[in-house]
């Protein structure tokens, strides 16, 4: 029996969960979808995980109800992916990764975040602190305005580049 059907067996919750997004690709993954990335290759360039690996991760999101794949091109045939509600409620989750993450991941402080988030409704800036209002459960980045930091998306085009550079040279 393999790991992952193991834990599938418990009756632990938090076992339970870390079976279907237990990885750090699969809440990168999220991550890139709440950013808007849809497509396989610039969710791959984001990510820097091999084509087989967030293959294996996007269908195994599926078949979970995690996420869902909407064809854009017939022929040939290529696919964007969605959260579903299952997927989108995992973002309170990103949420709480994101605030530990600058609290407790070298993060030096007054050093501009990776994104500014403001919610929407009262204007607060989502720092580290921001709690999510009990009245917005379950909590979506939709209530939030997102703008990423210079240096961050200049990070990411980066990326994006070299993986385009890497790609065209195969």
């Amino acid at each position: 029996m393999g790991w992952e059907e193991e834990v599938g067996n418990t009756l632990c919750p938090i076992a339970k969960s870390l079976s279907a997004v237990g990885d750090r690709w699969t809440l990168l993954i999220m991550r890139e979808l709440v950013f808007g990335v849809r497509r396989f290759d610039d969710i791959q360039a984001q990510l820097g995980a091999s084509s087989f690996l967030l293959s294996t991760r996007l269908k195994r999101l599926e078949k979970d109800g995690i996420i869902e794949r909407r064809l854009y091109s017939a022929k040939p045939e290529r696919y964007e992916y969605y959260a579903t509600a299952k997927g989108r409620a995992l973002d309170s989750i990103l949420l709480m990764l994101r605030s530990w993450g600058i609290q407790y991941c070298d993060h030096v402080p007054n050093e501009e975040p990776a994104v500014h988030f403001r919610h929407k409704a009262s204007g607060e800036v989502v720092d580290e602190f921001w709690k999510i209002p009990h009245h917005e459960w379950p909590f979506s980045f939709d209530t939030l305005e997102g703008r990423m930091s210079v240096g961050y998306e200049t990070e990411r085009e980066i990326k994006r580049r070299n993986f385009r550079k890497t790609k065209k040279a195969s």
